[in-house]
């Protein structure tokens, strides 16, 4: 019986699911694109908000849950325990049902822009969400907004692709799922749309705003709707700037954007020791949770996203972040500097141990955990130190966040916008003007690139600002690399090179030894003046008429390179060489063709 009422679910689910297809083929039909569009993204929206709405409730339960228990025990067991059964769960589904493989971070969704032409997998709709929720709802010290950047991308990518939307509509809903996402995860549709901006595109015009507005706005209301005060990350307290304390907020810029560059590279630093194990499975994945579960002892704040200490940070009775720690006994307003500043410090590692052992999330709850414990630090030390000036810490805190994300993620807007829209008030815009542009600027200095576009950037695997950049890494080369010309060797005649150029519209002969290693080449234009004249080339060897080639393109070489060599040879066509043979040919008349034809795809409009 069970098993009937399980096929009859099935059969049912199906059905509707069917239906709803239908009438979405339908509305495609019937309605403009542009309408279209407006459609697609609400269903995004919707899609992405309650995906969203489930990770969140998910590990804020399981964070009241663990805080429950330890009041009971008085001792921090259970928030170390937790996180390892959390990510040992995480590498048994990656291994058992995702093939072994799963892409974690935003910087897969700029891939996807950049190389893909915004296609991403399907499984990224489901496997986002149950890895995340296992790894940071059982404790791991990550974050859920970048598993709901990478899900809402998936959804516009694929609805996309299910209703055969162009490439440009295909980005622009992957864009309005990453909007939806943020705006939902925060309640806060302003961020959203920013982060979509600053982060996922590099170019849109006015047009796409509306769709990438709606998505966010759907995403925030839907949240608002669904999920409590307690799951979302916001502040009640009435905030108010104080011009007089502007040299401080100065100094917290400084500070934020030193302390953006020490998270990421440590990050990296960690994540790059757990990559280089030989076995990345359960071996890994306990390792890296014990050292994990050890922090957490000893620092239980580094448990989960860290949004309850950031509350607890702002509120009149902060020494309770000591509450079942080790220096529980010795509270003062000293210690819990103290341990504020080591947990601020440590938080690239916890981060980095529970990714880089197999665990999924992301460092955007990291950024603004390390954000507020850096503000409550520097204002609560100028005012333990000067009795003549007191800074308001609930401010200080606050502002930090957007330091930290604003110099990370290389983001400014969208750091500014979402402390004033969790904030409720505009207030501290100013400050965080300040504390934002400040933190970019110093971040920017040693970090040419975000920590999440750092690596992907340094292969020319992303887009940047430079749009012509883009739009070249966006061109596959070598599909571009003309194979077919004829080669010749140096024991061949020079009755050869006539026969080709006069049977032919080849106008370029490349020479290669045994090795097919390039020697050099027979240019028409450099022998057209007596190569025809047989009395002249009677007696002439194909190394007496070949020269060398101005330049060469290696296979590896990178776009800008390609353009430059094109350049400086003054040449409109180059050899490859690929492993030190010949490969071909490239044409710079191709290259521009096809640079036109990207330029007029990736517009969206």
């Amino acid at each position: 019986m069970p098993s009937n009422k399980a096929s009859l679910f099935k059969i049912v689910f199906r059905s509707i699911f069917r239906r709803a297809e239908n009438l979405v083929f339908l509305l495609k039909d019937k309605l403009n694109e542009r309408n279209f569009i407006y459609f697609a993204c609400v269903a995004v929206a919707i899609t992405c908000s309650f995906a969203v709405i489930l990770l969140k409730s998910f590990a804020h339960n399981i964070f009241l849950l663990a805080n429950d228990i330890n009041g009971f025990l008085k001792l921090p067991y259970i928030n170390s325990l937790l996180p390892i059964a959390g990510i040992l769960l995480t590498v048994f589904v990656v291994r058992n049902f995702l093939n072994n493989h799963i892409e974690k971070g935003s910087s897969k969704v700029l891939y996807a822009v950049a190389k893909k032409g915004g296609i991403m997998p399907k499984k990224q709709m489901y496997a986002q969400i149950v890895t995340s929720s296992l790894t940071v709802g059982l404790g791991g010290s990550a974050g859920l907004e970048s598993p709901i950047v990478i899900t809402g991308a998936a959804f516009g990518s694929n609805f996309a692709q299910k209703y055969h939307l162009s490439q440009k509509d295909r980005i622009l809903l992957l864009a309005c799922g990453v909007a939806a996402g943020i705006g939902a995860a925060f309640n806060a549709p302003i961020a959203g749309v920013l982060f979509a901006i600053e982060v996922v595109l590099t170019d849109i015009s006015i047009a796409a705003f509306i769709p990438i507005i709606i998505s966010a706005a759907t995403g925030a209301l839907i949240s608002t709707i669904s999920l409590s005060d307690d799951v979302i990350l916001n502040f009640q307290q009435k905030l108010q700037f104080d011009y007089h304390n502007t040299p401080y907020y100065i100094l917290l810029g400084v500070l934020a954007g030193l302390t953006s560059v020490y998270h990421a590279r440590n990050f990296q630093k960690v994540e790059k020791f757990f990559g280089s194990f030989k076995n990345k499975g359960y071996r890994r994945a306990l390792f890296g949770a014990t050292l994990l579960a050890i922090l957490i002892f000893f620092f239980p704040t580094l448990f989960g996203e860290g949004y309850e200490s950031i509350r607890t940070l702002t509120s009149k009775n902060p020494e309770i972040l000591l509450d079942n720690t080790m220096l529980e006994r010795f509270k003062s307003e000293w210690v819990l500097l103290a341990f504020v500043g080591v947990t601020m410090l440590l938080k690239a590692f916890a981060t980095g141990l529970t990714l880089g052992s197999g665990g999924n999330g992301g460092n955007f709850a990291p950024s603004l955990f390390v954000g507020s414990y850096l503000g409550y630090f520097v204002a609560k030390s100028i005012n333990l130190l000067n009795f003549t000036h007191h800074l308001p810490i609930a401010n200080f805190t606050i502002v930090g966040m957007a330091g930290i994300l604003s110099g990370l993620f290389h983001a400014p807007l969208t750091a500014i916008f979402l402390i004033v829209e969790i904030t409720g008030g505009y207030d501290l815009m100013v400050p965080l003007m300040i504390v934002s542009s400040i933190s970019f600027a110093v971040s920017k200095q040693f970090e040419k690139h975000s920590m999440d576009v750092k690596g992907l950037a340094d292969k020319g695997e992303v887009f940047t600002s430079d749009k012509d950049k883009n739009i070249l890494q966006s061109i596959d080369f070598y599909n571009l690399v003309q194979q077919n010309y004829k080669t010749l060797n140096l024991k061949d005649s020079p009755k050869t090179v006539i026969e080709i150029f006069s049977t032919s519209d080849q106008k370029i002969i490349p020479i290669v030894d045994e090795d097919k290693s390039l020697i050099g080449l027979i240019d028409f234009e450099d022998v057209k003046a007596f190569i025809f004249n047989p009395n002249h080339v009677k007696f002439m060897t194909l190394s007496e008429i070949m020269s060398q080639p101005k330049e060469l393109v290696l296979f590896e070489d990178k776009p800008e390179k390609i353009m430059k060599l094109f350049e400086t040879s003054g040449t409109t066509i180059l050899p490859v060489i690929f492993k030190g043979k010949y490969f071909g040919f490239l044409s710079k008349i191709d290259v521009l063709e096809s640079y036109r034809h990207r330029l007029k795809e990736m517009i969206i409009e």
